[in-house]
């Protein structure tokens, strides 16, 4: 059995399309605090954030949208859930 991991804070970022844009702000402003554009940060449970990844789901277009959701337990342990299209001309760093 995988052992679950217990993440408490959560930074969100989303590329949606226009038409879309307000529906998912609303959705993340619900959950998180709102910080630049398309960007969110603050404390979330497990069960709020299966709770967000769901509802955001449901808004986005999966071929066409792309939502990143990197859960923090603390420095050492770190998970990303990836929403949607990853575009193919974007690099991989993380900081």
């Amino acid at each position: 059995m995988k052992k679950q991991i217990n993440y408490n804070y959560v930074f969100l970022f989303y590329d949606v399309e226009e038409r879309r844009v307000n529906k998912v702000f609303k959705k993340c402003k619900k959950y998180l605090n709102h910080w630049q554009k398309s960007v969110f940060r603050g404390p979330l449970t497990n069960s709020e954030i299966l709770e967000l990844e769901n509802e955001l789901k449901q808004l986005i277009d999966k071929n066409k949208d792309f939502i990143s959701i990197v859960k923090i337990m603390d420095f050492k342990t770190i998970g990303e859930t990836i929403l949607g299209n990853i575009k193919t001309n974007t690099e991989d760093i993380f900081l």
